[in-house]
């Protein structure tokens, strides 16, 4: 690993005279076993929920609430804007999106198939009572929570065994593409800009309102004020603001209304930071903070309106003293003995219902695969022993799960070769088009690779069944960290009984953008076989690398110049280095040229944030006075279709139907009206806008502000996506060690640990 001084760079003629300098003290790997590590705040990144799952960093402070969060933010924007007239043939995402509408349109069905809503703890019959019971009981510590909490085992899923013959429940259709959905009405745009009006809105929320309500918004709002909050970018004040000029002084902090959107906006946001339920306890000290004076009866009234739904987190069947009186252990004193309490989670229905269906759906294919298959031969033809022991697994097991780096990618790569040569229909999929692209290489077919996205949304791929299911047997996921748990549920909904599910990633990367952590349950809950990689990554980024892993952050031998660091003493400076690096130096001494060199950093805003470093990189590389939206052609962007995907681009041109970029090879046109909602410019990115792709060459700047939003799995991604060349810009002194050597933590809270747990007895 190089250290350069301050004031040269690679190429630069004193770095070429004096050879591979010996790393300052403030870069070199020391122990840091005296030192505490500060955990990544909520203050950097902004692009996806945090390394592991914890708290996103926001772009301007208040991210959640503005609706101003990297990734979020752009996928939001973009979902807001997919209006407009239909057109005679869809994009890849718009497709995606009416998969997406079909899924939660599924969703919204089981939830109407319930009882109606009641009012707040009268009436209460079925579920309600008994969700509304649970939460009484436990807060109060009157009973146990496992007579209440335990809810109704599912139904029994295709596949599994029954007690009796019975017709098999149809299997949900595929979403086929349907249109787009067009823009509200003049008439409802007229009558929701009159309701805002007279509630001191802007009236510029009026198309947002009726996208998100519907053609009925006028009336909405007048009922229930506090819907705004359902708009991204409205704050908890301003709807407050709104609902007092609309309802006058008989509106308060309490109204049931406002503390159920209250509850519904607090579980959205977590969704932004990976969780798909949240503590109970959590909930009423954010209602609090909300000046709500009773955040509990708030919380039983959300649970009895279907507002959310609770659920006790931990064994299926827990001794009864277990759910004891929360807060009764800080009383009494923990001598160590004794169960712990039962959490009581509460979670929107969206992803509750997407786990379940998930734990289900896996548990269905692992129960109706067929477990005698022989695959010997193709195990014994197989390029290394980590491929031989995949290809074993997947011949006997309906789902597996397969761990390693980048160059353990050759192994999914030979299972789909040698199933494709037994007559399975075998194909992969990979986060990206870059992963496609390497997927496809490494099996030296085309056909066996395409995007994730782009199956599920019908643009790749063989198509699907006449059941709607897709026609494949044998289905490899590839980047399997970057699933989330709604997309998850819907491919695995589109597999058919029998079908080999094979879950390929790196568990040390960052985790994906939505909500959920899906391979790291899948992992934790040993539902099926894991493979380990032995695999290791070459080079000496793949040695550095490698050693983050586990924690180390190693001085390695980089003869070639594969590893430099480079020391800078502020933001300006590294701002000014980087462009240096990617411009010239990157170029002329390790001869990757600015197109292949990507800039990732810590986060969007701040002095050396995307925005920055994009803003001094575009003045140096591709200069011009942005006329098309603030682009011009031949700028680098990213394209975000929708909510959690990034496509890297490049500006082609503009015309009277929008901006035409070039995304690997495939023209996209996206709408004036979205250009600045769906793209930025993209010379440099955040880490999880970086996932599940490499370049050439990568410059990872860490400015002084950056130290609270690293972490080992931060620096592991951000380190990883370089093939040939690493640049390290650093100017956070021992907080780059330290981060390294602190242990990942489980920061996402879920359920389909427990719910897979509970499958597999």
């Amino acid at each position: 690993m190089t250290a350069l001084p301050r004031g040269e760079t690679p190429g630069s003629p004193a770095a070429a005279d004096d050879g591979v300098v010996d790393p300052s003290p403030a870069v070199s790997a020391r122990s840091a076993g005296d030192e505490e590590h500060a955990p990544a705040g909520d203050a950097v990144e902004a692009d996806g929920p945090e390394e592991g799952g914890g708290s996103e960093a926001t772009e301007d402070g208040d991210g959640a609430a503005t609706g101003t969060t990297g990734e979020e933010d752009e996928g939001e924007t973009a979902a807001d804007a997919a209006g407009g007239d239909a057109a005679p043939a869809l994009s890849e995402a718009e497709a995606e999106l009416a998969a997406q509408r079909e899924f939660r349109e599924r969703i919204e069905k089981r939830k109407s198939e319930k009882k109606g809503p009641v009012s707040a703890g009268t009436k209460l019959s079925g579920t309600a009572a008994d969700l509304l019971a649970a939460v009484r009981a436990v807060e109060s510590g009157e009973k146990p929570a496992a007579p209440f909490l335990d809810r109704p085992a599912p139904a029994a899923a295709p596949g599994r065994p029954a007690p009796a013959p019975s017709p098999a429940p149809a299997r949900p259709r595929a979403p086929e593409p349907t249109p787009a959905p067009r823009s509200a009405s003049p008439e409802t745009l007229a009558a929701t800009a009159a309701v805002l009006a007279e509630g001191g809105a802007p009236a510029a929320l009026a198309g947002p309102v009726a996208e998100v309500l519907g053609a009925q918004a006028a009336e909405a709002l007048r009922e229930d004020p506090w819907r705004l909050l359902a708009v991204p970018g409205v704050r908890p004040e301003q709807a407050d603001g709104f609902a007092r000029a609309l309802l006058g002084a008989g509106c308060g902090p309490d109204d049931e209304r406002r503390t159920a959107a209250l509850i519904g906006l607090l579980l959205e946001r977590a969704a932004l930071r990976g969780h798909t339920a949240q503590d109970a306890a959590t909930v009423r000290a954010a209602l609090a903070g909300h000046a709500v004076t009773d955040p509990g009866a708030a919380v039983e009234h959300a649970v009895a309106e279907g507002v959310v739904l609770a659920f006790r987190d931990g064994p299926e069947n827990p001794e009864p003293e277990a759910a004891e009186e929360p807060g009764a252990r800080d009383e009494c004193g923990d001598d160590g003995d004794g169960p712990e309490p039962v959490r009581v989670l509460l979670g929107l229905d969206r992803y509750a219902l997407a786990e379940e269906s998930l734990a289900d759906g896996l548990a269905r294919l692992v129960n109706a695969c067929e477990k005698d298959a022989d695959w010997t031969e193709a195990a014994s033809a197989a390029g290394s022993s980590s491929a031989s022991e995949l290809i074993r697994a997947v011949a006997a097991h309906g789902l597996v799960a397969h761990t390693g780096g980048e160059a353990a990618r050759a192994e999914p790569a030979a299972l789909l070769t040698a199933a494709r040569g037994l007559g399975l229909r075998a194909l992969g999929t990979a986060h990206s088009a870059d992963g496609r692209h390497r997927l496809a290489d490494a099996t030296g077919d085309p056909a066996t690779a395409v995007t994730l996205a782009g199956l599920l949304s019908g643009a790749e791929g063989p198509g699907r069944d006449e059941e709607g299911a897709l026609a494949v047997d044998l289905l490899v996921v590839l980047d399997a960290p970057q699933l989330d748990v709604e997309t998850a549920a819907m491919l695995v909904e589109s597999l058919a009984d029998g079908t080999r599910l094979v879950l390929s990633g790196d568990p040390g990367v960052l985790g994906s953008a939505g909500a959920g952590r899906v391979f790291a349950d899948v992992l934790a809950a040993r539902a099926c076989p894991q493979i380990a990689s032995r695999t290791p990554d070459p080079g000496p980024i793949g040695e550095l690398v490698s050693g983050i892993g586990i924690g180390e952050l190693n001085q390695v031998e980089a003869p070639g110049r594969e590893v430099v660091i480079v020391p800078v003493r502020d933001a300006g400076e590294a701002v000014h280095r980087t462009v240096q690096l990617v411009a010239d130096s990157v170029p002329r001494a390790i001869g990757v040229p600015s197109s292949d060199t990507q800039v990732i950093t810590v986060g969007h805003g701040g002095s050396a944030g995307t925005r920055a470093l994009n803003a001094a990189l575009k003045q140096r590389l591709n200069p011009g006075p942005g006329r098309f939206g603030g682009f011009d052609p031949g700028d680098r962007v990213v394209h975000v279709p929708v909510p959690g995907r990034t496509v890297p681009a490049v500006v082609v041109s503009a015309d009277a139907e929008g901006l035409r970029l070039d995304c690997g090879g495939t023209e996209v046109v996206v709408p004036r009206e979205r250009v600045e909602s769906a793209v930025r410019h993209g010379w440099a990115l955040s880490a999880h806008q970086a996932a599940g792709t490499r370049w050439p060459a990568v410059v990872v700047v860490l400015p002084g502000d950056a130290a609270q939003g690293l972490s080992r799995a931060w620096v592991y991604t951000a380190f990883g996506r370089g093939e040939r060349h690493l640049s390290v810009v650093h100017g956070v002194d021992q907080a780059l060690p330290r981060a390294v050597a602190q242990s990942p933590a489980q920061d996402r809270t879920t359920r389909l640990r427990d719910l897979l747990e509970a499958a597999s007895r």
